[in-house]
């Protein structure tokens, strides 16, 4: 909070509330500094200094962000998201989301020019000019939410702004309504964590196209991320998968139904790829180890499967045996568990010239895995 809004603050606070004397004003962090910089702006001029930018400068920046917006839905009719019930309102956001992914870097300058029209937004009400566009900044919202869910995209301060333009001006201008992204496609919300061929073939017969290209990426990376707790190579191995895939997709190498077809694929590799410790024999832990094991490495493949299945084995009694809460932090019993792998490994005969890379590959592996046993 700062410079104009941190002055609104203290106005409203500025006045008796029950027994109390006066105002109060509580400094959380940063705000006694930042309360001494507003009121030295304030103050300057003996009170009648420029607090931050004026209102009619925040409706101007404003009208100009919402040109940009209407631009980018140029040839789109987004009325019913105006006149409609919250279900038809819904109904909108598939076709307006595949109409900004069909541009150019569409999804990127559409969440830059919401972001920038929210905060100028938030400072333009209760003006006129900002009421009368209030329907329409709730839809370039929603199709951003819809856009940014589950990515990680967005920053906190963009967060506020949303919350400021609730607070100041009512329900109507931002959906307090959490959107689902799926429902938002037309789709039953699936089991992510399986990504069953029913879904997959649902997300094939979309006709948003572009749109079926974001969810996949979307579900895929976070199949992935939620592997790689468990299993950095192969986590590791369908990252660089997706993201070559992704890259053909935007420079235009290969076409969205193309596209399509290899994340459909690839989300079902992710899936055979959970399930490979039923055909190998082995834990999820002991498949961990496995695929640190370089196995498609020609010199290590001579060992033979079962050799590699019997190394994950005695590595993951060994490396579980010896590891402590706080292990990563003391160099004494790191360098003791190198000595244990690679043992282990010359044991075996696994090729000398592969001993190192494999070491490092393991203890990272125990580094993602040893704050689960910890709890177990």
């Amino acid at each position: 909070m700062r410079g104009h809004g941190l002055m609104q603050a203290i106005a409203r606070v500025n006045c008796v509330f029950k027994d109390k004397p006066g105002g109060l004003v509580v400094d959380y962090l940063g705000l006694a500094d930042q309360l001494k910089r507003a009121l030295a702006n304030y103050t300057e001029s003996g009170g009648k200094g420029q607090t931050a930018i004026n209102q009619e400068e925040a409706v101007a920046v404003m009208l100009e962000r919402y040109e940009v917006c209407c631009g980018i839905f140029h040839g789109f009719d987004w009325s019913t998201w105006i006149t409609g019930d919250p279900q038809a309102r819904l109904s909108v956001l598939p076709a307006a989301q595949e109409h900004v992914l069909a541009q150019d870097d569409g999804k990127n300058r559409l969440v830059k020019a919401v972001g920038e029209l929210s905060k100028a937004f938030a400072l333009a009400v209760p003006h006129e000019k900002a009421l009368e566009i209030r329907h329409d900044v709730a839809f370039f919202q929603a199709v951003k939410s819809v856009l940014t869910k589950s990515t990680g995209e967005g920053r906190r301060s963009s967060e506020e702004v949303e919350f400021a333009i609730r607070q100041i001006v009512s329900k109507a201008v931002s959906s307090d309504e959490v959107i689902d992204i799926f429902a938002a496609a037309g789709l039953k919300k699936p089991d992510i964590s399986i990504l069953s061929d029913e879904f997959l073939t649902e997300v094939r017969g979309m006709p948003q196209r572009n749109l079926a290209v974001e969810m996949l990426r979307k579900l895929l990376e976070g199949e992935i991320k939620a592997r790689g707790r468990k299993n950095l190579v192969q986590a590791r191995s369908f990252a660089e998968l997706l993201e070559n895939a992704i890259k053909k997709y935007q420079n235009r190498a290969i076409e969205t139904a193309q596209v399509i077809e290899e994340l459909i694929a690839l989300a079902k590799d992710l899936r055979e790829a959970g399930r490979r410790g039923e055909k190998l024999g082995l834990t999820d832990d002991e498949v961990a180890f496995y695929d640190a094991l370089e196995t498609n490495d020609s010199a290590v493949q001579v060992l033979g499967n079962e050799t590699l299945q019997a190394i994950a084995r005695e590595l993951v009694r060994v490396v579980r045996a010896n590891v402590t809460i706080d292990w990563t932090l003391r160099e004494n019993v790191r360098a003791q568990l190198r000595v244990l792998v690679k043992r282990v490994l010359r044991k075996y005969g696994y090729p000398p010239d592969k001993q190192e890379q494999a070491t490092r590959t393991v203890l990272e592996q125990a580094e993602a895995l040893s704050a689960e046993w910890a709890l177990a």
